[in-house]
């Protein structure tokens, strides 16, 4: 027991011994200090396109502050398509921020800190990736699975680690139709980074931002600090990243060459600058802009790369190749690198999501040009999908009522005449191409009114839930041969003596042939064909008496179909009346206000709000709801006040509940 005693003792005091032995821990702690204040958990909405809509989604990731301004940096993967961002600092402070411009090729993003309660933000500072050696020590800093701030500790493994061979013939690591790994060669260590990580600081014992933590492939892979700190520059000076572009294709020298300088063209772009200054096939570039080329190995590709999207937009530049043996002098002008892909939109009045054609997608495609809107989803059941043909992805645009559509901007405004002055979808003939085919089709372009229900007159009605009297059933309750139907249910201000468990064999006289299960139909029809204020008798089977009792028929409740419907599109759920079967069903009170939601689009603003279906709105924005009208004047009055918030007072089952919902208000819509 003593020399447990004693071990237990000594603990704490090794441990104490242990930390003083550690020569790096003084200056592990300086160092997070130092970067700690200016680290960030970024809390992200982004979106996402499938179906024909555009779908939000929740995320997180880490960041830190460059500038006292509150630029931050983190990754486009994080927060590249961010319609939302709210940034969690270490003492729980949480300060929204937007995004002031992306670019997939690095995987680098820049978010602007709004600074309502702060002059000035702290801030960390860069280092220079390319001092880093292997056995340097260095921190991983960020939010793990969306957890507070967090360090993590290691050492560089390899200073240039780009994707392995069988990676990047699997397609490697793409964004955007960007290759990431064709401009940056990462910072290997062995510190632990997770889910979570992306977009935080790789830091060195000076405190300095080394590198920018991004992927993890066993090893962690971090942005090198000095092509961080470039794009992250021009983003906040302009907004972007421009490059220049030649056009072509390259891959290193083969190994039975026999070369030792250079890099391989293995292909030249149609239309290109290279195209047009002379650049073929199987040339072999030897210098360019007064460079020296030699790329043997996969890990000097992203030099090249860097090399050529350094040279100033539009300037002209000498290159040598080696042709057939011979160097052969060549003169190229650049011109500035458009990204692969565009931005994709949503087309509520079509169904569908498109985007504008880029360069490249045009020569894969095999366009003659860039003119038309293509199609990248479709909804299943949207005027697109209903069209006969229907729009399919891949279909591009070209003309719609006649009217040429160039652009989504084309696309919008065509949209925007069309449906104009009516509340009822509009028949137009759409033109679009399929490969290489064109199609002719008619698309009913806007909006389905989900209010219009086909009303019925209203029918005389019993009130009651009935089921069918099997064959089975009657023997099991002692009336073998009786058909009919058994109630389940009498609901209140029902004018007869009934009672749940009754059997109903006879209506005035007449038997009701209901046998097996779906009959129920039989006995729902025989009331209707009554008039309302009709008494009938029946024939009612209760504790082994037969009882001759007569009710009351009064005018049947609207059915669920029937009632009014509003669905709102900027938070994309759907809420009607209040039934009188609702009511029934949750044992409402007969004066419960509200609208009843019966569908929520995941992904959409109502869904990450936490509204769900079967909730009962009650309020929005303070503003009593008395029912699915007054719902729609409050929803439809948001988009001019452009609130932050809407807050919305929901019944949840026997629970209220208030909801804080978002949207992104666009041209007051």
């Amino acid at each position: 027991m003593l020399n447990r005693v004693a071990l237990f003792l000594l603990l704490p005091a090794l441990a104490s011994a242990g930390n003083n032995l550690d020569p790096v821990r003084p200056a592990m702690e300086k160092a997070i200090a130092r970067v700690k204040p200016a680290l960030v958990r970024i809390h992200v909405v982004a979106v996402n396109y499938a179906q024909g809509r555009e779908v939000k989604q929740e995320s997180s990731g880490s960041g830190f502050i460059i500038h006292k301004d509150g630029f931050l940096v983190t990754n486009h993967h994080v927060a590249g398509r961010a319609t939302r961002a709210v940034c969690i600092f270490a003492n729980n402070e949480e300060i929204e921020a937007t995004l002031v411009g992306t670019d997939p090729l690095t995987d680098i993003a820049v978010l602007k800190l709004s600074n309502a309660k702060h002059k000035e933000f702290p801030t960390v500072d860069w280092g220079d990736s390319a001092a880093l050696t292997v056995g340097d020590t260095v921190l991983a800093m960020g939010s793990p699975l969306a957890l507070s701030q967090s360090v993590t500790r290691g050492i560089v493994s390899n200073a240039k680690m780009t994707m392995p061979a069988f990676m990047r013939r699997h397609g490697g690591f793409s964004l955007e139709g960007e290759d990431v790994g064709s401009l940056v060669r990462w910072i290997a260590h062995d510190a632990p980074i997770y889910p979570g990580n992306s977009g935080g600081p790789l830091v060195d014992l000076t405190g300095r931002v080394i590198g920018v933590n991004e992927i993890s492939l066993g090893l962690g892979g971090a942005i090198p600090s000095n092509l961080a700190r470039d794009v992250a520059d021009q983003i906040i000076a302009g907004g972007q990243v421009k490059r220049s572009w030649l056009g072509i294709e390259i891959q290193p020298l083969l190994k039975g060459s026999g070369l030792t300088r250079g890099v391989l063209i293995s292909g030249v772009m149609e239309d290109s600058p290279a195209e047009t200054a002379g650049f073929q096939p199987n040339d072999i570039l030897v210098k360019l802009a007064g460079q020296d080329i030699s790329v043997r190995f996969a890990e000097e590709l992203p030099l090249l790369n860097l090399l050529v999207a350094g040279i100033p937009i539009g300037q002209e530049v000498p290159a040598v190749v080696l042709r057939a043996g011979k160097e052969t002098p060549l003169k190229v002008r650049t011109t500035e690198r458009e990204a692969p892909e565009f931005k994709q939109r949503e087309l509520k009045e079509w169904g569908m999501t498109t985007k504008n054609i880029s360069f490249m997608a045009a020569k894969e495609m095999k366009l003659d040009n860039r003119d038309g809107v293509l199609v990248t989803t479709t909804r299943p059941g949207g005027p697109c999908g209903e069209a006969k043909p229907n729009l399919q992805p891949g279909d591009i645009v070209k003309t719609v009522a006649g009217q040429p559509v160039n652009s989504v901007a084309d696309l919008l405004a065509v949209t925007a005449k069309l449906t104009a002055d009516t509340k009822q979808p509009v028949p137009a003939v759409v033109e679009f191409r399929r490969r290489g085919e064109q199609f002719l089709t008619v698309v009913k372009v806007g909006i389905r009114d989900v209010d219009d229900p086909s009303a019925e007159a209203r029918k005389a009605w019993l009130p009651v839930a009935v089921q069918v009297i099997t064959r089975e059933l009657a023997d099991q309750l002692g009336v073998p041969g009786l058909t009919g139907v058994r109630l389940t249910q009498v609901y209140p201000n029902t004018k007869a003596d009934l009672q749940v468990g009754d059997l109903i064999s006879e209506m005035d006289g007449e038997k009701i042939p209901a046998t097996q299960p779906g009959d129920e139909e039989i006995f729902t029809n025989l009331i209707r064909q009554r008039r309302v204020g009709d008494r009938p008798e029946f024939t009612v089977h209760r504790a082994g008496k037969t009882l001759k009792l007569t009710a009351e028929l009064i005018r049947a409740p609207k059915v669920e179909r029937e009632m009014h419907r509003f669905q709102d599109l900027n938070f994309e759920f759907t809420a009607r009346d209040l039934s009188f079967f609702d009511r029934v069903r949750d044992q409402l009170p007969e004066d419960t206000p509200g609208a009843l939601v019966t569908e929520v689009k995941d992904g959409g603003w109502a869904a990450l709000g936490q509204l769900q279906a079967n909730d009962i709105i009650q309020t929005v924005a303070g503003q009593p709801i008395a029912d699915a009208a007054a719902l729609e004047t409050a929803m439809q009055a948001l988009p001019a006040q452009k609130p932050k918030y809407v807050v919305v007072g929901v019944r949840r089952g026997i629970r209220t509940r208030y909801l804080e919902l978002e949207a992104t208000w666009e041209n007051g819509k």
